[in-house]
């Protein structure tokens, strides 16, 4: 089997298909790349037995078949490769001679039918949402996923799709990420989505307005399937947390605040704070302003920002990472802050409109 191909276009595929193989395995096979030729077309495929992606790109050959290789050493192979076309030699004792201007290069390949069976990717039910949104809601909510064995489900993400508004729904026990969007579909859908699949749907996924993306549900697959990849990945199975029953309804103290100022004073307190140091801060609401206060064995700060303050003043403690995370993937300029108390969590809005709900736990500070 010969093969010829465009370095670079081979190489991006390769790099992106091998996010889905896995580090190290029992089964050599799912360290590599399936490459399949079929009418001048190569596929490639990258599979852990849990999420799998996979792409083509063009190709100049009469013949067909498929192999496995090493997905890292291909890559780095490849990418040293000194000329713009690469040239594939594949022999029948599966000997795989890579060419490319004067350079040779011989490694041994993997039967194909080492590699594992990938799962039927039925029709199922089908959304399709701008790659540019999905790409904002997996980066908005993903921080919150928990990454916590006793709780396998909260490792993904709800997908709650109800009344032509969609939810996407992460909790990790200290933090609830949701973010809402408005899309066209009729039904009711929910499902769970690893973390570590979003993760790679979200960087594969494109910013550039008209792009959008194909996601199709099975009973136990999830699909993705836009610009020229298709990201396939089992859904968790189990019953998600209720986390409507968790959003404050109300709240005794309404804060309207600057996003950045406030980022910028939580990371003022962040330098007294690392790994093994993790006092809170401490804030205060009250008269017009938010005063910021954190002590450890590395130094103390006191800081001061202007805050619109509605309601009776409160004095509450955050980790100051918890805070932070949500803050950080907000686009908005101003905030609103709702509490019930010290030791009741914050809830952060939007001034107008349901497009995220955050919610963030305190923690309890020592009386003084």
């Amino acid at each position: 089997m010969r093969i010829i191909c465009n370095k670079q276009a081979l190489y991006e595929a390769l790099v992106n298909v091998s996010k889905a193989a896995a580090d190290k395995s029992t089964i050599p096979a799912l360290e590599g790349v399936r490459i399949k030729l079929s009418n001048s077309t190569l596929m490639l495929t990258g599979y852990d037995l849990e999420i799998g992606i996979n792409t083509f790109i063009p190709a100049v050959s009469s013949d067909s078949g498929e192999f496995v290789v090493n997905s890292r050493l291909f890559s780095d192979i490849i990418r040293k490769m000194p000329a713009e076309e690469i040239e594939i030699d594949v022999s029948e004792t599966l000997s795989v001679t890579i060419s490319s201007g004067q350079t040779n290069l011989a490694i041994n390949a993997l039967s194909a039918q080492e590699y594992p069976a990938i799962p039927e990717l039925g029709d199922g039910e089908a959304v399709t949402l701008s790659q540019s949104v999905l790409k904002s809601l997996i980066s908005e909510t993903v921080f919150a996923v928990s990454t916590n064995d006793t709780k396998p489900i909260l490792k993904g993400e709800l997908f709650e799709i109800a009344g032509n508004k969609l939810n996407v729904v992460a909790i990790d026990g200290f933090r609830l990420a949701v973010r809402t969007e408005n899309i066209k579909h009729d039904g009711d859908l929910k499902f769970i989505v690893p973390s570590k699949t979003l993760q790679e749907v979200s960087r594969l996924l494109k910013d550039e307005d008209g792009e959008t993306c194909e996601i199709r549900v099975t009973k136990k697959q999830v699909v993705f399937d836009f610009s020229g990849y298709t990201v396939f990945s089992r859904l968790l199975e189990g019953e998600f947390h209720n986390y409507r029953g968790s959003i404050p309804q109300n709240s005794v103290t309404e804060v309207i605040i600057s996003k950045r100022e406030l980022i910028d004073c939580l990371d003022r307190a962040s330098l007294l704070i690392n790994e093994r140091i993790k006092n809170p801060v401490k804030c205060l609401f009250d008269s017009g302003s938010l005063k910021v206060n954190c002590q450890t064995s590395i130094g103390k700060i006191n800081d001061e920002i202007a805050a619109e303050v509605t309601g009776p003043k409160i004095e509450i403690g955050f980790n100051c990472k918890f805070l932070l995370d949500p803050l950080k993937v907000i686009k908005d300029d101003k905030l609103k802050l709702l509490m019930n108390g010290g030791n009741l969590p914050m809830k952060i809005v939007p001034l107008n409109g349901e497009e995220y709900t955050y919610l963030v736990l305190p923690v309890r500070l020592r009386s003084e």
